[in-house]
């Protein structure tokens, strides 16, 4: 039995990050979210995910607090 998968759909990351599904196909073609395709079909490394999600609020909160300082 899995617990998580580990490799999702565009699907199924778009009800992750609560977005709408091409919006995660443009991202993935535009190279703005870690992807891989089979074929013609978009696949997301859930582990790369939370990887990228964390980056992005390390980089959010870093610029804040920069803007907080001057």
């Amino acid at each position: 039995m899995i617990k998580d998968k580990e490799i999702m759909t565009t699907k199924e990351v778009a009800e992750y990050l609560g977005i709408h599904p091409l919006t995660v196909h443009k991202y993935a073609r535009q190279g703005k979210i870690p992807a891989f395709k089979i074929g013609t079909d978009w696949r997301f490394h859930k582990r790369y995910i939370e990887k990228w999600i964390e980056e992005k609020l390390d980089y959010n909160t870093q610029h804040k607090e920069r803007r907080i300082s001057v």
